[in-house]
């Protein structure tokens, strides 16, 4: 028998696997997408981008997991009942009730490490995200710059590029700035060989020094522009927002669980729903894997995915209504997994309870 259950294991371990990996990829690509974006327009640095990514990892897998896992038992099991596998397994003496345990026991660790990464790697992986973007908020306008790029900053005020920057981010070459001010007309473009950052030591203003170059000052599509040739020409650089901003999902969850916030009480209960959602999806999915081998293989698909959709959706609901204090904290989210538990208690064990009740009313009355 545990060669047959080390089989049941790895076959849904190994379907687990391959569908989180696509759906980890589908997810960390749209992710990564906006964060290009972001970096694109200048209000990210390009280097920090796989750091952001790399610790939102755990916040992505405590979502991934769990859906992974019941696809996977639906993908595992529902070829074995198309492939007669299952059939061959009942008629060795593998039971029902049998199945349904080794397929806990693998939920158990599933349930861990999802446990794991929802109270304590994905908090700590998003405060260091939380830091990233403080630290970027703060940036000067000089410091956010990439070569060979046009850049949109100070609120949309002022268009910068640059040919070539050095390593340490200190001296531009090939410069061009477009500047446009709401309060005055017309349009500033200034160009240079060399930029470089100074500091002033009394202000602690940062300004760009640009050296060899003109500054054009005028009405787009009138002649009267005004030109002007320097050899020095300071720019004030423009630092960022220093008020730094808390992400919620950033709080420790020893935090939250001396918090009276109604906000950090319902992300207390969501954390400790993601790992509890496992086990009942996985009673789910044993059942909804039964399927007529006429059929098809993927027809159970789409039944169960609604359910697991409707399962994720009420427990979103129940997290707002927490929130609001429309529902008592004592109850909190439980209700959902209560509600789905007996749903998949009784598609295990109503159908033979009502089978039985039914041999045994037509024996009383034969009798």
């Amino acid at each position: 028998m545990s060669i047959v259950f080390r089989y049941l294991t790895r076959q849904v371990m190994i379907s687990m696997l391959a569908v989180s990996g696509v759906l980890l990829l589908v997810f960390m690509s749209g992710r990564f997408i906006k964060y290009l974006a972001d970096a694109a327009a200048g209000e990210l640095a390009g280097d920090v981008l796989f750091q952001i990514m790399a610790y939102r990892f755990p916040g992505f897998l405590e979502l991934i997991l769990p859906l992974g896992f019941f696809i996977g038992i639906l993908l595992a099991y529902g070829r074995m009942y198309l492939e007669s596998e299952m059939t061959v397994l009942y008629a060795c003496g593998v039971s029902d009730r049998q199945v349904i345990n080794q397929t806990l026991i693998g939920s158990v660790i599933v349930m861990l490490v999802v446990g794991g990464m929802s109270l304590y790697l994905s908090p700590w992986g998003m405060k260091q995200v939380e830091r990233i973007f403080n630290e970027q908020r703060k940036a000067t306008e000089f410091e956010m710059l990439a070569p060979g790029r046009f850049q949109d900053l100070s609120s949309g005020e002022r268009v910068t590029y640059t040919e070539a920057l050095s390593n340490d981010k200190r001296e531009l070459h090939g410069v061009f700035i477009a500047e446009y001010s709401r309060g005055e007309p017309g349009l500033t473009i200034i160009t240079a060989d060399v930029g470089s950052q100074f500091l002033d030591d009394k202000t602690g203003s940062r300004f760009l020094i640009l050296e060899g170059g003109s500054r054009y000052q005028g009405m787009p599509g009138k002649l009267d522009y005004q030109v002007t040739t320097f050899d020095a020409y300071g720019l004030k650089v423009q630092a960022g927002n220093a008020r730094d901003r808390q992400l919620d999902e950033a709080i420790s969850t020893l935090e939250l669980l001396s918090s009276d916030d109604p906000e950090h009480r319902a992300m207390l209960h969501w954390r400790f729903s993601l790992p509890l959602i496992v086990p009942i999806v996985t009673l789910l999915a044993v059942h909804l894997s039964r399927v007529n081998p006429r059929q098809g293989r993927f027809f159970h698909l789409l039944p169960a995915m609604l359910v697991y959709i409707v399962y994720l959706g009420l427990l979103i609901v129940a997290r707002d209504a927490v929130e609001d204090r429309k529902v008592p904290e004592w109850i909190g989210m439980m209700w959902v997994h209560a509600l789905f538990l007996a749903l998949a208690l009784w598609l295990h064990f109503g159908p033979p309870w009502l089978r039985r009740r039914r041999l045994i009313r037509e024996g009383r009355r034969r009798a």
